[in-house]
């Protein structure tokens, strides 16, 4: 859990600096007055904060990890302070410059959260390339959610084609093409066979809320753990299960009947070499027997690709704008009864990031919530950017300003109405823990 928590809050304060550097930056840039360039929200009081000498600016760290933020002269923000912009205005304030530049201003942070997802992905193509695991590699095919088996899929089945698009590896991308499409195509006991995806698949699936499927694996022993029951029946490493009592099992039903056999035999036939083994093994008292399997990963082909670092660039831009796409497309679902069951808060994105320090998957989730942020943020919805340029937009079309008190009472809305969200959101995630 600690480091499930020190990666959320290294990653949400990497975020939040690059986003706000990218409105302090252009604000310098245009002359404008940054009076506070601060690190989360720092209602009350602040953990640390300095002014150089010289400086217009108060760098801070706030006590409320809610994001971060540049407080700009004359300009109306979640601070709400209203008394500056009841003077004089001055040539270093955000309202007296023209149009076109707070509107870059704004746009900036957008920006660069977008310009550091790119980066990001350049450089894990670059230092780690692609690793995966194709469907077709596979050989024991897929397990599928009650959803899936609903519609037609059956455990084994191998994925090969969405709409006649060949499905590459489990991954998100491959996982949309599927539930876009009319008919996804599997291969299945050497046939291929046609399968409908109705349009109420992805509603299906959020309201299920396990997935849509993994890779089939059998049960083969990676490693034994000393004095444990697998190990005083004669386990060995590289053993692969075959049949409990009789049955023929795969990895998750091995797990299934392990776990419900605490403290009662078991007859285990397992493969050693060439060699049919038979084995008794008694689950301890928690359903454990003390192995470590294999994962797909381990036991089928991949496929590794690398990257130049010329290569890695349009490579980091590809990515980016899938995973952008991807995440517009599936926004629709936010506003049916499945989607706003599945919003989650800090701990539903805390939970992305794995119990162990692994800087790819660290640099991968960051990656992807850089993007979020800045569609987010791109929203039209007052007191984020997109409020803000909404209102310059309307500016520049109308060549009129909008009034300080309307933007005063959308900056109110806004405020009111995001905190609402984050709250919904949040409580989501409490009540996820008591399903």
């Amino acid at each position: 859990m600690i480091y499930t928590l020190i990666q959320f809050f290294a990653s949400l304060t990497l975020l939040v600096v690059i986003h706000e550097f990218g409105h302090f930056i252009t604000a310098k840039m245009f002359g404008v007055r940054v009076e506070k360039f601060y690190i989360f929200f720092n209602p009350g009081f602040s953990l640390f904060k300095f002014k150089p000498k010289n400086s217009d600016t108060t760098y801070g760290i706030g006590w409320l990890p809610l994001g971060g933020y540049v407080k700009l002269s004359g300009m109306i923000d979640e601070s709400f302070d209203t008394e500056q912009m009841n003077k004089e205005p001055k040539e270093w304030e955000f309202r007296t410059k023209p149009a076109w530049q707070r509107l870059i201003i704004m746009v900036a942070g957008v920006v660069m959260n977008f310009l550091l997802a790119i980066t990001i992905y350049a450089g894990i193509a670059f230092h780690w390339g692609d690793t995966y695991l194709p469907f077709e590699n596979a050989k024991d095919g897929m397990e599928f959610c009650w959803s899936a088996h609903e519609i037609g899929f059956v455990d084994g089945d191998i994925l090969v084609s969405a709409d006649g698009e060949k499905l590459k590896s489990l991954s998100e991308e491959e996982f949309r093409k599927i539930t876009e499409a009319k008919t996804v195509q599997v291969e299945r006991d050497g046939a291929i066979v046609d399968i409908a995806i109705p349009d109420t698949f992805m509603a299906m699936l959020l309201r299920e809320g396990n997935g849509f499927a993994f890779y089939r694996v059998p049960f083969v022993v990676q490693k034994i753990i000393d004095g444990m029951p697998a190990a005083e029946a004669g386990l060995q490493a590289d053993d692969r299960l075959l049949t409990i009592d009789g049955q023929s099992v795969y990895l998750t039903q091995a797990v299934k009947q392990i776990a419900s056999h605490k403290n009662k035999q078991m007859e285990w036939s397992v493969l050693r070499g060439a060699d049919t083994v038979k084995l008794t093994v008694t689950p301890d008292v928690n359903g454990k027997v003390g192995v470590y399997m294999k994962s797909p990963y381990d036991l089928y082909e991949m496929v590794h690709v690398e990257y130049s670092f010329l290569e890695s660039f349009p490579h980091g831009i590809k990515t980016a704008v899938e995973k952008i796409t991807g995440y517009v497309s599936d926004f629709k679902y936010v506003f049916t009864p499945e989607g706003v069951q599945s919003l989650g808060g800090f701990g539903r994105v805390a939970s992305l990031f794995p119990d162990s320090f692994d800087f790819h998957a660290f640099w991968t989730i960051t990656a992807f919530l850089s993007l979020v942020l800045a569609f987010m943020n791109f929203l039209p919805i007052p007191a984020l950017d997109g409020g803000h340029i909404l209102f310059v937009l309307i500016e520049i079309i109308t060549r009129k300003k909008v009034s300080k008190e309307i933007l005063l009472k959308a900056q109110m809305i806004g405020v009111a109405f995001l905190l609402a969200l984050m709250l919904f959101a949040n409580l989501n995630d409490v009540f996820r823990l008591f399903k």
